[in-house]
């Protein structure tokens, strides 16, 4: 198995390289993740089209990753219920070490093959669930663990890795490969690994939200209100739709909670 993320850097006495050539250095390889980002849509395309009947008939997705694969995985489970109004049980992220290590290494929490599995029972698998494996290496044993298992019990899964032919993607039923080259920084798997996960995470999951009808036209009508800033965009999309003055499209956007509920009532009344 050919270890790409562990390859030295193109670059050389990055400490004694100007702050400009530093900048640009890391530029020009960050440029390198859209074009394997590119290359993997197929395969993106396969895991979303799976993952939507499930989700439908009640599935979710869980994420299991460990140090930046597992924090990336949370921020974007993290990020769904707010962004398109659904429980925070659909979309669930799961890291090595637990929730101490969002913000923290936790040393070797990462090598243990079974302790994923336990954690992912706590939550009543069953086969309408996904399981997404993120590891950049692709060969991280509570990664690993997480998608053999799950494979195991007939449940679908996939994994997100920056290697190829790596004993990760070995396990899954749809393995997607993000081949991004040596990092800037030897082995320094947050950048532009990093950078490629976290793209075809808002890819996975943002898609399957649309085709949950959680968007209209392009714009985020189940959005949580959670602050200002969101009534005000959320009433700004009630007066572009429906004409409505501001004072009014505020007051209904308070009152029933969504821009969606809000365009379907004003439908319901056309009727």
């Amino acid at each position: 198995m050919s270890s790409i993320t562990e390859s030295s850097s193109s670059y050389n006495n990055l400490e004694k390289m100007s702050i400009r050539e530093l900048l640009e250095g890391m530029h020009n390889e960050d440029k390198k993740v859209l074009p394997a980002v590119g290359k993997t849509i197929p395969q993106i395309e396969k895991l979303v089209t799976e993952i939507v009947p499930r989700v439908k008939k009640g599935g979710r997705l869980f994420y299991v990753g460990a140090g930046t694969s597992g924090r990336l995985g949370i921020l974007d489970a993290s990020e769904i219920p707010p962004t398109f109004g659904v429980g925070y049980d659909l979309v669930i992220g799961l890291i090595a070490g637990g929730d101490l290590a969002i913000r923290r290494a936790v040393e070797s929490a990462e090598d243990d093959e079974n302790l994923s599995w336990l954690e992912l029972q706590k939550f009543n698998m069953n086969q309408l669930d996904t399981v997404v494996g993120i590891a950049a290496s692709g060969r991280t044993p509570f990664v690993i663990g997480a998608v053999k298992n799950a494979r195991e019990h007939g449940i679908l899964t996939a994994c997100i890795t920056n290697n190829p032919d790596s004993a990760l993607a070995q396990n899954v039923d749809i393995p997607i490969e993000a081949i991004v080259g040596p990092e800037f920084v030897t082995g320094s798997t947050r950048m532009k690994s990093g950078t490629a996960q976290k793209l075809i995470l808002n890819m996975i999951t943002t898609t399957l939200m649309i085709q949950m009808g959680r968007v209209k036209g392009n714009k985020m009508v189940n959005m949580q209100l959670t602050n200002k800033k969101l009534v005000e965009r959320g009433t700004r999309m009630i007066m572009d739709e429906l004409g409505y003055p501001e004072e009014q499209a505020r007051r209904l956007l308070l009152l029933h909670g969504s821009v969606q509920k809000v365009l379907e009532e004003a439908g319901q009344r056309k009727h």
